[in-house]
């Protein structure tokens, strides 16, 4: 199966923190961690996702780097992009962003 990113508008969602970032593990036996390929350790973070109509999922999110987030936090996921997998008859999306920002209130007090 061909990997093509899908990028995801976040625009009208709203992505809250829910478990702390940690690093990626490509093998539990072992405790090896996922690098990138500039050698940067791969985190995971655990999100809600809420759209406009009130539905939610979890989902997990990939990024390179320790992200200065932390549970209860809403976020900005920046370039967030979806790639579909396929492995033994199951499949699923996995989540990539290039930054995991918290959300800034910006009106006037």
């Amino acid at each position: 199966m061909r990997t093509i990113p899908i990028p995801v508008d976040t625009r009208k969602l709203t992505i809250t923190c829910v478990k702390a970032p940690r690093p990626r593990l490509l093998n539990k036996d072992t405790g090896e961690i996922k690098t990138d390929k500039n050698g940067n350790t791969v985190y995971e973070v655990t999100v809600s996702v809420e759209d406009e109509s009130g539905r939610i999922e979890l989902v997990r999110i990939g990024i390179a780097g320790e992200p200065s987030i932390t549970p209860g936090d809403q976020i900005n996921a920046v370039d967030l992009v979806g790639y579909v997998w396929e492995m033994s008859g199951r499949w699923g999306i996995s989540y990539r962003a290039s930054a995991l920002l918290p959300a800034r209130e910006t009106a006037d007090a």
